[in-house]
């Protein structure tokens, strides 16, 4: 059997990941609230630098939050509520029984399924929740917008997403899930941002950090010249929006 290892493909773009990577609908965080039988502690895995953590901390009374990467966490929002701990999904070092929720925000296609499962199994309380989401490529209403964009996600850096990429791409439908799943509603990011701002969210792409690697040279700056010429006016935003797909469910009563 080969041995899982932890793919730290974000670490070299974690001030990147704090300022330009987009924050979820507080009404997910509130749809999730209302499904979790209590507000104690919820655990934020693959926390990244805290954007899903900081959002629960206004619903639970404690946030334990943890990533693999500790200059993702070097990184992080700070809260009082909020504790960053360096620890991979699987191996979380919390104690049995003892989190209301779990969040995996972005990051389920990331891990060793069978050894993450297991472990939420263990630190969930009875009838405790498991929540995970991913969203894809990000869109434009302007169609010109979409379509030079589109061009950069599949064709110029297309080929270096790696293959866990096909996983968020299809919503994180083809993935076992074994708790008793809950019927969920429809929720979307959507956000204002300034040509600059997109930039750098396509910056922390992995894809764009594979290319950046084997070739020495940022494939941002074409893109961000074509987004340049149609963009109305560079230094006001944009409307960008991106479909989230969200997975919950149950633990035993134990």
């Amino acid at each position: 059997m080969t041995q899982f290892q932890f793919q730290d493909l974000f670490s070299s773009v974690a001030n990147l990941y704090t300022r330009f990577r987009p924050r979820y609908p507080s009404a997910l965080f509130e749809y999730l609230a209302s499904v979790t039988l209590k507000k104690d502690v919820a655990w934020d895995c693959a926390t990244g630098t805290g954007q899903a953590a900081v959002v629960l901390a206004q619903h639970f009374d404690q946030v334990i939050a943890t990533d693999a990467s500790a200059e993702q966490i070097a990184h992080a929002e700070q809260h009082p509520r909020v504790q960053y701990h360096v620890n991979p999904a699987e191996k979380s070092g919390l104690d049995s029984g003892c989190i209301d929720l779990i969040t995996v925000a972005q990051a389920l296609h990331w891990f060793d399924l069978p050894a993450f499962y297991a472990e939420a199994q263990r630190v969930l309380k009875p009838e405790g929740v498991l929540a995970v989401w991913t969203y894809g490529k990000m869109e434009f209403d302007n169609p010109q917008m979409r379509s030079v964009l589109g061009h950069f996600y599949f064709d110029t850096v297309g080929p270096y997403w790696p293959p866990e990429r096909k996983l968020v791409e299809e919503g994180y439908r083809s993935l076992a899930f074994p708790f008793d799943e809950l019927q969920t509603p429809a929720f979307k990011i959507e956000a204002a941002m300034t040509l600059d701002e997109i930039m750098g969210y396509i910056r922390t792409w992995s894809a764009t950090q594979r290319y950046l690697k084997e070739h020495g040279h940022d494939p941002v700056l074409e893109l961000e010249q074509k987004m340049s010429e149609i963009w109305d006016d560079p230094g006001l935003p944009e409307t960008v929006h991106w479909p989230l797909a969200l997975r919950v469910g149950r633990a035993g009563t134990g």
